[in-house]
């Protein structure tokens, strides 16, 4: 089918593409060491002691223990999972604390799981930044409290959220809650220890950080327990059944392995959304930062959630693309469904704004040059589509 020139690709949050170890490793896996771990001959131990070094790999990232990882299908399994096996098991209805910041894979597992088990969701408010409203939460938050998921990094505005913060209120005013963290966004990116942290449930996605698809993990702290979802085999100390996916493990591996170390990859990012701010703003007067502004304490350094009124984020976003510049308009998992953002309703942006918002998203494959090509079709299809939009 006919591909299109990709001259700039900024939409990282909605998928990467895989780093050349992670391909290898998926190649290799599935010419050569295709066998199924669970099997007893030497290649099959061999796949298993593969899949051994792959969980000391994703551990390692997030300073958690090797046998607390789980391979799941992504971060929308991962999520389910924290959230389904963590009510699935409770004897006592509860409530259960969201964000309105949250995805989709979170809000409606919180909601559907909630009603199952016979609990109470109820959705933490997010602050005209895009962050959790602290001071709500602390209102909401009670001994009757079971379960509390909040984000890592907003995958629409990058605004990344307090964790330290609610972890602590959550011991002080909710001490038998677990924390789940979705991780998705926020994975490699941003800083992460499940040890320090606070977290029970941490979930990540590989095709987020150069990785395959249809991969992840979700990532449990020491001594915490879930009620597994999918029975079988018993793979995965029984939490996870099923044969393991060991070409998309061992290529998740393969790619957090080949990234750089966060304190590396936070600055080349974040250089690459500062010069878009900084040009957009002295380009496109009207246009206004979504979420955190440039260089602020709780700015994710790849997302820029960006809005250019008059012109419709629609139309942009075509008209860039007969460039070769490639960028998105909030959650991928969404853009289809032609339905506004949650999450900029929660915050109250004005209708005008939110409905000519393109997100740029950066990834360590992203050049400067790339990047200012990018900026120049932006301003130039914004000047060319401006005089032509209705006000």
């Amino acid at each position: 089918m006919p591909e299109t020139q990709v001259k700039a690709y900024l939409d990282n949050s909605a998928t990467t593409r895989p780093c050349a170890q992670a391909v290898q490793a998926v190649v290799d896996a599935m010419e050569t060491h295709y066998f199924n771990p669970s099997a007893l001959y030497a290649p099959a131990v061999e796949m298993e002691r593969a899949l051994a070094e792959a969980r000391h790999v994703i551990a390692a990232s997030v300073q958690a223990d090797a046998d607390q990882v789980l391979f799941t299908s992504g971060g929308t399994e991962s999520d389910n999972m924290a959230i389904y096996g963590a009510l699935r098991g409770l004897r006592q209805p509860g409530e259960v604390l969201f964000s309105a910041a949250e995805h989709p894979a979170v809000r409606n597992a919180c909601v559907d799981a909630a009603t199952l088990y016979g609990h109470t969701a109820r959705e933490i408010p997010i602050t005209a930044r895009g962050g959790v409203d602290l001071a709500a939460l602390e209102t909401m938050l009670n001994p009757a409290v079971r379960l509390l998921c909040v984000m890592q990094v907003s995958n629409e505005t990058g605004a990344v959220q307090p964790i330290a913060e609610i972890a602590a209120l959550r011991d002080r005013l909710a001490p038998e809650a677990a924390l789940h963290v979705d991780g998705v966004q926020g994975y490699l990116r941003v800083p992460f220890s499940l040890r320090t942290s606070g977290v029970q449930s941490y979930a990540i996605s590989g095709h987020k950080v150069h990785g395959p698809k249809g991969v992840g993990a979700l990532v449990l702290r020491k001594g915490y327990r879930l009620q597994p979802l999918l029975v079988g085999g018993g793979q995965q100390n029984n939490l996870r059944s099923g044969t393991e996916n060991t070409p998309g493990i061992l290529g998740l591996a393969a790619a957090v392995k080949a990234y750089p170390a966060t304190t590396q990859a936070q600055p080349q990012l974040a250089a690459l959304r500062h010069r878009a701010i900084e040009l957009l703003a002295q380009e496109i007067p009207p246009f206004h930062v979504l979420g955190p502004e440039a260089d602020a304490p709780d700015a994710a350094p790849h997302i820029l959630y960006a809005a250019l009124p008059p012109v419709r984020a629609e139309t942009l976003v075509h008209a860039l693309e007969a460039q070769g510049v490639l960028v998105g308009t909030g959650s991928a998992c969404s853009s289809h469904k032609r339905k506004g953002s949650d999450t900029l309703a929660a915050m109250r942006v004005p209708p005008a704004l939110r409905e000519s918002a393109i997100r740029l998203s950066f990834s360590i494959q992203n050049t400067a040059e790339e990047v200012e090509f990018a900026l120049e079709q932006i301003i130039r299809q914004y000047r060319l589509l401006a005089p032509f939009t209705r006000r």
